[in-house]
């Protein structure tokens, strides 16, 4: 395993300089014609990107999640655009990148692993086991299985360590003791570096812990989906020292501003078409969400989709989300999030102003929430 401390500093800046000029030409192929390269980094954060704690684990405030250029929300991206978008994202300050081996599936983990793979000691990677890749994509978190799965991840990643490994979903017919054991296993070997839980219940975390130290629990969690806040997930994270990583920080893109109910959902390549929450009548009922976001976001000069990532960081100290996309203008005004201010009187205002909404429609289909 190299550390990167041993990397000399010439050689480092003259290869992050030619990375740099790499990704911005290829994001500006992949841009409209009126918008330059340089005019999205240009929209970068104000503010200096700052740094979290995953448990032991040292990450930027904002992550990147990888998912949405390989599979689920759409077609697949095409391989270079993706590349250049993630290469992007660690020039704006990024260093926290998350993936799945379900995501493709397989897929997104090579191209997260080729993307990142020149700054692979600058980096920290997060991906995820627990479901089979048969076709059949049922629950598997049995420790020879993870032991077989680590491999594939590792070498698709193009790496010797895995920063984060999750397990993605608790499988019940697998004690959560056995699968902290098997990852203890993988982290006394070195292939990887911390343990981490998904959806998860606060009972199967505190079980879990207790075998091998949790540093992160990934849930949904967002401005919208408040779950983590009522089931005793976020408590027993500050309680234990466990990080949290909300994905769908933006809401599966909702958050934006830029989905209304006209908006259609291809069955076949977006999973959202499915989604109770994204059916048009919902799309429409959950407007004032998005009205309440915007007017924040008038008056802080930023986008819904900027004070909703901002809200959720202004949560708690060790909160990472990690927005995706495929597109170098969206990652750009995401990470603006970080130059986004929201004063305790402002949060006052947007609980005060939440608390008198009804969000509708589940926020997941049964097949797809936490069985424990």
């Amino acid at each position: 395993m190299d550390n990167p401390d041993q990397v000399e500093s010439v050689g480092l800046n003259s290869r992050r300089q030619l990375l740099k000029a790499g990704a911005l030409m290829a994001a500006s192929l992949l841009l409209p014609n009126t918008l330059s390269a340089q005019a999205v980094v240009g929209n970068a954060p104000k503010r200096t990107m700052g740094i979290r704690k995953l448990g032991g684990l040292s990450v930027s405030e904002i992550g990147v999640g990888a998912m949405s250029i390989s599979a689920n929300y759409g077609p697949p991206a095409d391989r270079s655009q993706g590349i250049a978008v993630l290469r992007l994202a660690y020039e704006t300050g990024v260093t926290f990148f998350d993936t799945a081996e379900i995501y493709g599936p397989l897929t997104n983990e090579d191209l997260v692993g080729e993307a990142l793979e020149p700054i692979r000691n600058q980096v920290s990677i997060a991906t995820k086991f627990g479901y089979t890749n048969d076709g059949t994509f049922q629950l598997n978190s049995r420790p020879e299985h993870i032991r077989k799965v680590v491999e594939g991840s590792l070498k698709r990643l193009r790496t010797d360590r895995i920063d984060l490994y999750y397990q993605h979903r608790v499988d019940p017919n697998v004690p959560i003791e056995d699968v902290a054991g098997a990852v203890k296993d993988l982290i006394a070997e070195g292939k990887v570096l911390n343990f981490g839980l998904s959806e998860a219940s606060a009972r199967t975390i505190r079980r879990a812990h207790a075998v091998q130290t949790v540093a992160a629990l990934q849930s949904e969690y967002s401005f919208w989906t408040r779950d983590v806040e009522h089931n005793g997930v976020l408590a027993t994270c500050e309680e234990l020292g466990i990080g949290f990583v909300p994905w769908s920080p933006l809401g599966q893109g909702y958050l934006t501003g830029t989905i209304d109910a006209s908006m259609t959902f291809d069955p076949k390549t977006d999973i959202r078409s499915g989604f109770a929450r994204f059916s048009p009548a919902n799309l429409a009922a959950n407007k004032p969400v998005i009205d309440l976001l915007r007017n924040v976001g008038n008056e802080k000069k930023a986008t819904p989709g900027q004070v909703a990532l901002a809200w959720l960081m202004a949560q708690k100290s060790w909160i990472v989300p990690i927005p995706g996309t495929r597109n170098a203008k969206h990652m750009a005004e995401n990470l603006g999030a970080v130059g986004v201010e929201l004063t305790p009187a402002d949060l006052r205002s947007m609980e005060a102003a939440f608390s008198k909404l009804t969000v509708q429609g589940a926020r997941l289909p049964e097949r797809f929430m936490s069985k424990g």
